[in-house]
């Protein structure tokens, strides 16, 4: 799941210098990124980028909105210590959460992929989109509700259009496919249900 290839292609390259090349592309082109930028077997520098985005997020709510992660039943504040319970959040964010999120919605969604595209791309493939697809998401943690949200909602188009370009199949099949995915990392992980639900009510 940590393939790396020796010659990646447009905006894959390594380090912080490559993950910003690569969140500029995907939100710039997402049509030429999805077409150039994913390649057979390299998810490494994909299980980067999503890390980078899920702890931006991760840290931009702890700044912001703490009281979104801490204190709650989920994360309580650890020996009276809000320092050190926010880095043992972000340590956990990018070693556990993110990384296992990851795979497991990529499972997921080879799984639907099978049962609705024959001829498709790789199980490599899938998760590198699904990895990209979440570029948005490292500004979701903006306090303002209709920015947040439409950063998810334009992560929801990405992964659709990615998995329509990337499994050359159509934008009607990638739907079908992928909104079970979109919903659980968009609409969950990312908050879109709570942030849209705000901006309605």
């Amino acid at each position: 799941m940590t393939t790396w290839v020796e010659t990646p292609t447009d905006g894959r390259g390594r380090g912080p210098i490559g993950i910003a090349r690569a969140w500029a592309a995907v939100l710039r082109s997402p049509r030429q990124f999805f077409t150039n930028g994913v390649a057979p077997g390299d998810q490494a520098p994909g299980l980067a980028f999503a890390v980078v985005i899920a702890v931006v997020y991760v840290a931009g709510l702890l700044a912001v909105q703490p009281e979104l992660i801490l204190g709650t039943s989920v994360v309580p504040i650890l020996g009276g210590s809000t320092g050190l319970t926010m880095l043992l959040v972000l340590l956990v964010t990018a070693v556990v959460a993110a990384p296992a999120g990851l795979h497991l919605i990529a499972a997921i969604q080879t799984v639907l992929l099978m049962l609705t595209v024959d001829d498709r791309a790789g199980v490599s493939e899938t998760v590198q989109v699904v990895a990209y697809a979440t570029a948005p998401c490292a500004l979701a943690w903006i306090p303002v509700p209709a920015v947040a949200a439409a950063c998810t909602l334009y992560g929801v188009g990405l992964l659709l259009f990615g998995l329509a370009t990337v499994h050359e199949t159509s934008l009607m099949r990638a739907i079908i496919a992928g909104g079970i995915p979109a919903a659980l990392v968009f609409g969950v992980g990312f908050r879109g249900f709570w942030l849209l639900a705000s901006l309605v009510g």
